[in-house]
């Protein structure tokens, strides 16, 4: 059973989280439920926070909030000293919303639109990270017509293909994301920067993909990125001073699974760039990395309640939860792989094979296939485990159901982050053309 952070099962028998029951978490807040484990999570971040700051003392941890964002993580990741790694206006705007400093955001994205470089100009985002060319005149020239320089990093494509589902690999040339080494696109797009007023290159930043166990590709990446930086000040003499190596280490949803640990991660690429600066003979430069899903990914759990159950004699037996893929689509999307327990009777021993069912009208609509359980029987509480990442952010409306709330837990109190939609949240942006109004109304007339 993956029990992780502060989880236990308490003398009832059920999944405690936090300190909070989770069978009461159900009745209070209803199902389906995305419970973060609050304490898990600011452990996670001074585990990335100090042991790159012991080992690399010019260093910042950036978390990366497309894995999770809402305005109580921002405030969160404020009192924990972490910098923010923004994708789109949204994700800004939230920010701000929660008061959390425009220049301890890193803009990433690789189709910033007009209006969202404006809004993060004029907020005062504290790096743009720039993935084209054309991106970069864009900004230059927004920039300069408002009287202001953005400070930039150029996303760099490494040209390292990690071991991970291709979706989210990022690092390899034929990516959409960043600038080419081997096509001469970066070394182009840095010596243009270099002659733009409103544009002051400050760093360079890869990514080479997301969920990656072997540590071997993040040195790789690290050492291709130093040399970058050597091959610029032969070149130019400009001398890069911030180098931005992405995401951080895998973490488990199954219990076989085996990440590197965060302490390796960290020691790998800080000796690897203390060694290529030394070969090099380059000062340091300031080192930052970007954490999302090993931060948050195996502090969240979804609470569901189980509904309809089926068998198909000789073949499966289906249980129905009263969620899917609206509020995890990381099965449909990666074919995701997850383990699970009942909840309310965290201790009864697997008597069933079951495979778990979502209630969208879809029949790639799966949460876990063939998991070994308790025998299941209607208004059972189904807890998904390591479900903090990529699940709350991706979920939607699919067949028009309302997305969960979320609550954080943290040492027997449970503190709702976000509502529960309404089926009258789902229709607040609907709008019926006036003709059709009017026809309505002679229709009844």
């Amino acid at each position: 059973m993956l029990l992780t952070g502060t989880m236990r099962i308490n003398e009832q028998g059920h999944l405690e989280i936090g300190g909070c029951d989770t069978v009461a978490l159900a009745q209070e807040f209803g199902t389906p439920l995305y419970v973060m484990d609050e304490e898990l999570i600011r452990r996670n971040c001074r585990l990335y926070r100090d042991t790159l700051s012991r080992l690399y003392p010019h260093s910042q941890v950036a978390y990366a909030g497309k894995a999770f964002l809402t305005t109580a993580m921002c405030r969160l990741l404020a009192e924990e000293g972490l910098a923010l790694d923004v994708v789109s206006g949204g994700e800004i705007f939230t920010a701000l919303q929660a008061d959390f400093s425009a220049a301890k955001m890193i803009y990433h994205g690789n189709n910033k639109t007009p209006a969202e470089i404006k809004e993060a100009l004029a907020a005062g985002v504290g790096r743009f990270v720039v993935d084209s060319i054309s991106e970069l005149e864009l900004l230059a020239e927004l920039a300069a017509a408002g009287g202001r320089q953005a400070d930039i990093y150029f996303r760099i494509k490494p040209g390292i293909e990690a071991h991970t589902h291709h979706y989210i690999q990022t690092g390899q040339l034929d990516s959409k994301f960043g600038l080419g080494l081997a096509d001469g696109q970066a070394l182009a797009a840095v010596k243009m920067a270099l002659q733009l007023e409103s544009i002051s290159l400050k760093g360079l930043h890869c990514h080479i993909g997301s969920q990656i166990f072997d540590l071997k590709p993040f040195q790789l990446a690290a050492q291709v990125m130093m040399d970058f930086i050597a091959q610029i000040k032969a070149e130019t003499g400009y001398l890069i001073q911030e180098l931005d190596l992405g995401g951080g280490v895998g973490i488990r949803y199954l219990h076989t699974d085996t990440p590197g640990t965060v302490s390796d991660f960290l020691e790998l690429i800080t000796t690897t760039v203390k060694t290529k600066a030394a070969a090099h003979n380059l000062p340091l430069p300031k080192l930052l990395v970007e954490p999302g899903r090993s931060i948050v990914g195996e502090a969240g759990t979804t609470l569901y309640t189980v509904g309809a159950i089926k068998d198909i004699p000789g073949i499966r037996r289906y249980a129905a939860v009263d969620g899917g893929m609206m509020d995890n689509l990381r099965t449909a999307l990666y074919g995701a792989k997850y383990e699970a327990l009942v909840a309310n009777r965290a201790l009864a021993p697997a008597e069933e094979t079951v495979s778990i069912a979502g209630k969208a009208c879809e029949s790639g609509d799966m949460l876990i296939w063939d998991i070994q359980l308790p025998k299941l029987a209607r208004g059972d509480l189904l807890a998904v485990l390591s479900t903090g990442a990529y699940h709350y952010s991706m979920s939607s409306n699919y067949n028009r159901y309302p997305r969960p709330p979320v609550v954080f837990v943290y040492r027997g109190q449970a503190d709702l982050v976000v509502a529960r939609e309404s089926y009258a949240d789902l229709v607040r942006n609907d709008l019926i053309p006036a003709r059709m109004q009017q026809a309505a109304h002679k229709l009844a007339e």
